[in-house]
């Protein structure tokens, strides 16, 4: 028998992913094992100058991923020398410099004067105008966005901030995705050398609106025929044909200052990044899991809920749909078509719902009392209202109370920003029995609207007959149950579902490891090698939820409907009188 001595030893390797969010940056430690070693995070600040107008600042968001990660390895006792590499997904914000000295440009244009306030978040509306002017083309490429752009992508809030630079500054400008921004800090490298990809006749599709992506007859009919200008010179992340290297790729090392600044040697990985809801689909698409069999990969949903919700499916062929994103091919998986659907609000619409509320202090008040979050408190009183009432379950309680949320506007699958919320079933209550009611209506919507979406894609060709789902909503146990049971798929939640992005991230990285930008590691298999472990929820058959999902989600699209109709009367009703 071996002892422990005949056993060879084999350090061990890190690999560290990194979030970058709307309100915080965050680190994760994953080993070569895809075990989480430890995470940290800091916060990020946010200004808003102007309704509507959300900025951030790039050096502030370096300086809180340098925070997570010192911490994160103080924690995981981790060793900076045993760490081979690192990558950034951060949301999709616009990140301004200049493109000849590498300095802050302020986000606000000519009406801002602090140049650190460098970042257009993603949630900012400011370019509603640019945005209806790029619809307006009808070019053909706005199919790769479900028929339009989003006020919410960055092409628009670059036209905007043409209409509002004077042409000299303007001109200066380098435009840079967010984690394409953190990935040059880290590397210092201004330039992606070209691939075989470069080869190919035309560009790929700007992935979500984003600055990079667009062939020059798209970007001169927007008015942007500047970006393509002296080989792509204003569009970071890019080589000088315009193309992104694929994600998982190397983008170099880390700079000497950069590995100071990190806590890490100079010698370590600097992974090409992506979008957050594309780094969730990363840690959560390859989950091992019972039955997994019966779920290939291009049938699996990635759900990744947070502030807002992301839904990403990978096709084997290309799927247009209106109000869906993509497809776009090659993005990150070699082989695959990838197809994005999203709800503006999510935890944002459960906070703003529960936070008016005249109960809502109360509640709170009882909630830290108890040790528990808002959000705990009020699925365990709504068990008590079950049972004191004798009720079959809790969807009994809220039966009569028919909540419909775009509150900020809706995404997917109808595309249109100027929706609203619209509720059947108010009183005149104030009582923490009637918050508990308006919570899982919003849980109800947020559901039934997963099945809207999900229709709609499989109507138009996707294979969805699963859904992982992760991010900081989904440890809600009733939200899970609704949409299990709402879609009639099986849900499957990671173990760790909260960290999926920063795991992606990790995993991105530890692909980098080993692949050069012409290498050819599969990026499905490390995937799947690392991949978490997850739980199933099933639907439920013959059940009283079930029976009222049903009902309710014909009255959800009723409610969907209406709404538009009711505004077109009374825009017919206002326009008479105008003429």
């Amino acid at each position: 028998m071996a002892s422990d001595l005949d056993i060879p030893y084999r350090p061990k390797h890190y690999y560290i992913g990194v979030d970058v969010g709307t309100g915080s940056a965050r680190a994760l430690i994953i080993d070569d094992e895809g075990n989480s070693i430890a995470s940290a995070a800091k916060t990020i600040g946010e200004w808003q100058p102007q309704p509507g107008m959300h900025e951030q600042s790039v050096s502030e968001i370096w300086g809180s991923i340098c925070y997570a990660v010192k911490e994160a390895l103080l924690q995981g006792d981790v060793q900076p020398e045993s760490v081979r590499s690192i990558a950034f997904a951060a949301t999709c914000s616009l990140a301004l410099f200049t493109h000849d000295t590498d300095e802050p440009v302020a986000a606000g244009g000519s009406e801002s004067a602090d140049k650190n306030h460098n970042v257009i978040l993603w949630m900012d509306q400011r370019a509603m105008s640019e945005t209806e002017a790029i619809n307006k083309t009808q070019h053909e490429l706005l199919k790769y966005f479900g028929g339009s752009l989003s006020v919410l992508m960055e092409l628009p809030k670059i036209l905007w901030l043409k209409h509002h630079m004077p042409e000299a500054e303007f001109r200066r400008c380098k435009f840079y995705d967010l984690h394409d921004a953190v990935t040059f800090i880290a590397t210092g490298n201004q330039h992606f050398p070209c691939t075989k990809m470069c080869a190919q006749d035309a560009l790929p599709i700007g992935v979500d609106g984003t600055a990079k992506g667009w062939n020059r007859d798209f970007l001169e009919a927007v008015q942007l025929g500047i970006l393509a200008d002296e080989d792509f010179k204003r569009v970071g992340g890019v080589c000088r044909h315009g193309r992104a290297p694929s994600a998982g790729t190397s983008a170099g090392n880390l700079s000497e200052k950069s590995a100071r600044d990190l806590g890490l040697h100079a010698d370590v990985v600097v992974a090409v990044g992506t979008i957050d809801s594309y780094s969730g689909w990363v840690g959560t698409a390859g989950l091992n899991f019972d039955s997994q069999q019966n779920s290939p990969l291009h049938s699996r949903m990635a759900v990744i809920a947070g502030t807002s919700a992301c839904y990403i499916v990978a096709s084997r062929s290309p799927v247009f749909a209106k109000g869906i994103w993509g497809p776009y091919k090659d993005w990150v998986l070699p082989g695959y078509w990838m197809s994005e659907g999203g709800q503006v609000a999510t935890g944002m619409l459960l906070q703003h719902v529960i936070e008016v509320h005249p109960a809502y202090d109360a509640a709170l008040k009882l909630a830290n009392g108890s040790g528990s979050s808002i959000y705990n408190f009020l699925d365990k009183h709504l068990e008590k209202m079950r049972s004191k009432s004798g009720a079959l379950d809790i969807s009994y309680l809220g039966r009569n109370y028919f909540y419909y949320g775009d509150l900020y506007g809706n995404r997917s699958p109808i595309a249109d920003p100027s929706m609203t919320g619209t509720v059947v079933g108010l009183t005149g209550d104030k009582s923490i029995d009637n918050l508990a009611i308006q919570y899982y209506g919003v849980l109800e919507f947020l559901a039934l609207q997963l099945r809207h979406v999900i229709s709609a894609m499989n109507e138009n060709g996707t294979e969805i007959k699963s859904r992982v789902i992760s991010g900081s909503v989904s440890n809600n146990a009733n939200l899970a149950r609704l949409i299990a049971t709402s879609c009639d798929m099986p849900v499957i939640t990671p173990r760790q579902a909260g960290s999926s992005t920063c795991f992606g991230a990790a995993i991105l990285a530890a692909t980098a490891s080993t692949k050069t930008l012409t290498g050819d590691t599969d990026l499905w298999s490390v995937m799947h090698n690392l991949g978490q472990h997850g739980d199933v929820r099933y639907p439920e058959k013959g059940t009283l939820l079930k029976s009222l999902l049903e009902v309710k989600y014909i009255i959800y699209l009723e409610q969907c409907e209406r709404q538009r109709v009711f505004r077109d009367m009374i825009e017919k009703a206002v326009s008479y009188h105008q003429d």
